[in-house]
């Protein structure tokens, strides 16, 4: 099966995304963290897209449909996968259904996280990750035992350059007034549901699961 969870900075979409993929049997594929190895790495790649994330932009399509394609050919995601932070556009929505077409194969369902703007901001302003395996926190709702340490491998956590400041509103611009097009490009396929995101992290699993049992019933 393969899946897609659309959702703005904040919104809890990469928490929600890894307990999905471990429920479902299924490879979950984040493109930030695709991208995040490749600037980690210094690859060619990596750096033309650290002055885009560095200023809260989008990477342009022909380097992130490049990227993500190549993941998900990859043996490990032949059972199937879940999309988090890819497509964000048109064009990435439709490079990936033919991308998948060529291998007979297509997205099932794509689920939509709600959350408010003003909660967005709440959440971002006290995020931290951990530099090791990019587990997140929050200073505010979620906070490590030790400051600034990981509970579960001891690396340092950290900010991201595009949780802070003017970079956060512009993400959040470019979400709420260009990604919102991908909902009538999958409404128009029948497989868009949305889920009440501003909820406890049990809840908002529970919801997406059931959302997902609703998509199999009408496939």
């Amino acid at each position: 099966m393969n899946i897609i969870l659309i959702g703005a900075q904040g919104s809890g979409k990469g928490t929600q995304a890894q307990r999905l993929a471990a429920s479902l049997g299924i490879r979950h594929v984040a493109s930030g963290d695709l991208f995040r190895k490749a600037i980690d790495e210094g690859t060619e790649l990596g750096q033309k897209a650290k002055t885009y994330i560095d200023q809260g932009k989008l990477v342009p399509d022909n380097l992130t449909v490049s990227m993500v394609l190549g993941r998900i050919s990859e043996p490990d995601c032949a059972s199937g996968v879940l999309l988090d932070g890819f497509p964000r556009t048109i064009v990435q929505a439709q490079a990936l259904d033919e991308g998948l077409g060529r291998a007979g194969q297509r997205i099932d369902c794509v689920l939509y996280l709600e959350v408010p703007r003003n909660v967005l901001l709440k959440r971002l302003s006290g995020r931290y990750i951990c530099k090791a395996n990019q587990h997140v926190y929050n200073i505010n709702t979620r906070p490590p035992k030790v400051p600034g340490i990981c509970d579960l491998d001891g690396s340092e956590l950290y900010q991201r350059s595009d949780d802070r400041g003017e970079a956060v509103q512009k993400r959040l611009d470019i979400f709420f007034n260009e990604t919102v097009h991908l909902f009538d490009y999958y409404a128009n396929q029948g497989k868009l549901a949305a889920v009440n995101g501003n909820q406890g992290i049990e809840e908002v699993a529970g919801s997406l699961l059931k959302a997902i049992n609703d998509c199999r019933e009408d496939v």
